[in-house]
């Protein structure tokens, strides 16, 4: 046997005890249980053939030196939180505008450290959107809050580039959805006392901006899970909305249906896939310490995985930033991931847009979205009047780390939009 047949040979062993794990922590799932292992098993000869030319320990190498090259998800404001109301905190970080970029780590970094090299990326990202931006904003009262919520198994980093275009500019709130990044834990989901609804994290968003943005107007941007976090904020507050909101962008989002959605898979499996689905993720989520050991183990094969089901054109996108991807929904254990998942198959927020009938607006899919796919956000253009609808060729479901300059432009725009909203609704002086 040669040296690259015997990689291939472990590396296949050493997935397949993987997917023995997996299939054992799904015990309870029963057939299902058993399907993840097989799964889990048959996937591991894909990779092989990858590691016939690639050790463990390059790979691992490689991503650790990706890591320490990129400066995605770098950025930082000054912190805050807000307590929910099950006492979970959450918590958000404000950009203020004035503030130069890379000010924060003034003083802090090397030349060439990875500070340094993050605060030189905020300069590249932000391009001409910080001077477009000053010039119509200038210093006005009536400039808007700008507030990122991030989507499902991600946090507030995923907003890197958005972050750094506005950064300086217009001030910006990122926040942490419950049980996700920096936030902590939901009370409610670790007692027991309340599953994850969508209505329960608008509530939640509501509670960041009440601490955050307790006056002036708001622009709301909201990708998938943030997206629909957006609509259930608008279903339950619509005085709020109707009051403090000026403009909304709904990125990679769906109003409803995502029961329906096929995630690329063949017509018959997708029923299935439905139906097992919940109970498998509840199961695992049971056996935490042995799924996570699990995808350490096959973590070659979950890394394409989440290329395929993040990006439209994965061969395409720098490897820097498909491994940020990574460590961002690495980062999200599998029981929170179990949590959150059923509330997705219920969500229906198709009523809730019409609080967003008078204010512009930004819809903006990837084309080749498999999670929530283009037509669900054409679905949503359709019923606001004053939406701008905008499908990235190509772009996947992080169509704002694939296409960013494409999303950068458009959010920019938006908020000059919302802006000139924010002008000609305030009261005029006596």
């Amino acid at each position: 046997m040669t040296e690259g047949q015997e990689a291939a040979a472990k590396a296949v062993e050493a997935a397949a005890d993987a997917a023995g794990n997996w299939a054992r922590a799904g015990r309870h799932a029963g057939i299902a249980g058993a399907a993840i292992g097989v799964v889990a098993a048959g996937a591991a000869a894909g990779v092989a053939i990858e590691r016939l030319t690639v050790g463990r320990g390059m790979r691992r190498k490689a991503r650790l030196a990706l890591d320490a090259a990129g400066p995605y998800g770098t950025l930082r404001g000054t912190p805050g939180s807000a307590i929910a109301e099950d006492g979970t905190e959450l918590y958000y970080e404000v950009d203020e505008p004035g503030e130069l970029p890379g000010k924060a780590e003034k003083g802090e970094r090397a030349k060439g450290s990875k500070a340094d090299r993050a605060a030189r990326a905020v300069q590249e990202a932000q391009g001409g959107f910080r001077k477009r931006l000053l010039a119509v904003l200038g210093r006005r009262a009536t400039a808007p809050t700008v507030v990122f919520s991030h989507g499902y198994c991600l946090s507030q980093d995923s907003w890197h580039f958005q972050r750094a275009a506005l950064r300086g500019a217009v001030r910006t709130v990122h926040w942490d959805q419950r049980s996700h990044g920096r936030s902590a834990r939901g009370h409610g989901q670790i007692d027991g006392t309340e599953p994850v609804t969508i209505d329960l994290l608008g509530r939640d968003l509501k509670a960041v901006l009440d601490a955050a943005v307790p006056e002036g107007p708001i622009v709301l941007v909201g990708h998938s899970m943030g997206g629909m976090t957006v609509m259930a904020l608008a279903d339950q507050f619509p005085e709020f909305v109707a009051d403090r909101v000026v403009g909304v962008a709904l990125i990679g989002t769906s109003a409803g249906r995502l029961s329906e959605v096929a995630f690329g898979l063949p017509s018959l499996g997708v029923k299935a896939f439905h139906r097992l689905a919940p109970g498998v993720l509840k199961a695992l989520g049971a056996q935490s310490e042995i799924v996570e050991r699990g995808r350490r183990a096959t973590a070659d094969l979950f890394a394409g995985i989440i290329k395929r089901y993040s990006f439209g054109t994965p061969k395409d996108v720098d490897p820097g930033i498909a491994r940020f991807a990574e460590r961002l929904i690495e980062a999200t254990p599998i029981d929170v991931v179990a949590e959150f998942y059923p509330a997705f198959a219920v969500h229906d927020k198709t009523d809730a847009l019409v609080a967003y009938d008078n204010v512009p607006a930004l819809v903006l899919a990837g084309e080749k979205d498999l999670i929530t796919p283009a037509d669900h956000s054409q679905t949503i253009a359709e019923l606001l009047p004053n939406a701008e609808l905008v499908c990235a060729p190509g772009a996947g479901h992080l169509v704002m780390l694939e296409r960013r300059e494409l999303v950068n432009e458009q959010l920019v725009s938006l908020v000059e939009r919302a802006s000139a909203t924010a002008r000609s609704s305030r009261p005029a002086r006596a």
